[in-house]
């Protein structure tokens, strides 16, 4: 695979998933190779599993495969902030790395971003979901508190695939659970949000590695903390530079 510069990075974050390494990896080739010059950043988030062997295994054959490592596990949020900062591309896209998230949208999100300027992010929105109906509750109850409050109009911030330019997410607060907020917080810098509809999947193999709440569950103190920084949000000045 060529090492030139890419165009998009592809930013996978990943805790003990070593048997879904491979299938992944080969699904993201056949969905992007030979429409885009791209990379592939796994996020290894202190995994404790053979997740770091097998990404070595497949690096020596992939030239546009990169792992970062996390010497403990600090979650999904600071996981993908590690692989955005680390992205050469201009425009970056995520996806879960349990095989839920069908790499096959990944081109619909990516260009949706491409196709105009004045969009900052392109959200999945997850029909057919893979869940119990438990947790397919859980998720309407905390979408819907959190479009009450922020009114970000997204019915599904929750979904893995994503798509965005790496400009705007280093533009944003940090904060642990950051990537459940991406609508509101990329609307707040004066970006529009597209949407694309993808199909939920069962996981490839394995168990659930993020926590229930992590998964689920909106912080109130985020919720609240999200809300205070649309309303302070200040117009951003047109700035020129005056030439002596």
């Amino acid at each position: 695979m060529s090492s030139s510069q890419p165009s998009v990075s592809i930013v996978v974050p990943v805790r003990n998933e070593a048997d879904n390494i491979a299938p992944l990896i080969a699904e993201i080739g056949a969905a992007l190779d030979g429409r885009w010059a791209y990379e592939i950043i796994y996020v290894n988030d202190g995994s404790t599993d053979a997740t770091g062997e097998r990404l070595a295994s497949i690096m020596a054959q992939r030239g546009n495969l990169r792992q970062l490592r996390h010497a403990r596990s600090t979650g999904q949020s600071a996981a993908v902030r590690s692989g955005v900062r680390a992205a050469r591309g201009t425009i970056v896209a995520t996806l879960d790395g349990d095989g839920q998230n069908n790499p096959a949208f990944l081109p619909d999100l990516i260009s949706a971003v491409e196709k105009s300027s004045n969009v900052g992010l392109a959200a999945g929105q997850r029909v057919g979901r893979k869940d119990t109906g438990f947790k397919k509750f859980q998720s309407r109850v905390a979408n819907g508190v959190r479009n009450a409050i922020l009114k970000d109009g997204t019915r599904d911030t929750g979904c893995g695939l994503k798509a965005f330019r790496r400009e705007v997410f280093l533009m944003l607060p940090y904060f642990d659970g950051l990537h459940r907020f991406l609508p509101a917080l990329v609307r707040r810098e004066g970006y529009e949000i597209a949407y694309v509809d993808v199909i939920d999947r069962p996981r490839h193999s394995g168990v659930s590695n993020y926590g229930f709440f992590d998964r689920l569950w909106i912080g109130i103190m985020d919720l609240v903390g999200v809300w205070w920084l649309i309303r302070r949000k200040k117009p951003t000045p047109d700035v020129t530079e005056v030439k002596a």
